[in-house]
């Protein structure tokens, strides 16, 4: 039997639980998940990429079927390189799939054996991004409920909550 791998990519600056939401549920669908720690240049992070690469294993470690790694290049490639069949999108509002749908048409004209599967969240977790975690937390506000203990504890550390 052939094992159906996907990947998540994602700066995860920092992982909420919106994030653990849908990769719980895309590794019901999938044998395994690979979360990609990714570099976007258009984005400044808080998070360095090893932090990152920690908070989310720590936040993700009750998942046996996921494994997460640290990727620069491009998805499509790692994709490849894993043998993975799809490539996991998070779509919260119309707005996110304008962005996702012309990436996954990128991709898939570099490598059309790999399909882009567009998830939404729980809608508990609709609002939610990264962007507002760090933004709550830069004034001072509780986001306990937004993020894995360990994220929490990070910010904390870093906006001295």
């Amino acid at each position: 039997m052939i094992e159906k791998i996907a990947i998540y990519p994602g700066t995860f600056d920092p992982i909420t639980n919106g994030h653990i939401d849908l990769i719980e549920r895309a590794c019901s669908i999938f044998d395994k998940i690979i979360i990609i720690i990714a570099t976007n240049s258009k984005k400044t992070n808080l998070f360095s990429e090893t932090k990152r690469l920690e908070m989310a294993r720590i936040s993700l470690q009750h998942i046996a079927n996921c494994e997460v790694i640290i990727h620069n290049g491009l998805t499509v490639e790692i994709a490849k390189q894993y043998g993975a069949v799809a490539m996991i999108r998070g779509v919260r509002a119309v707005s996110d799939f304008d962005y996702e749908f012309q990436i996954a048409l990128a991709n898939r004209k570099l490598e059309p054996a790999i399909h882009t599967l567009f998830m939404m969240p729980h809608e508990r977790y609709s609002y939610l991004n990264s962007s507002i975690v760090r933004e709550l937390a830069s004034f001072g506000k509780d986001v306990s409920s937004f993020v894995p203990p360990i994220v929490s504890e990070q910010l904390s550390d870093i906006f001295k909550l």
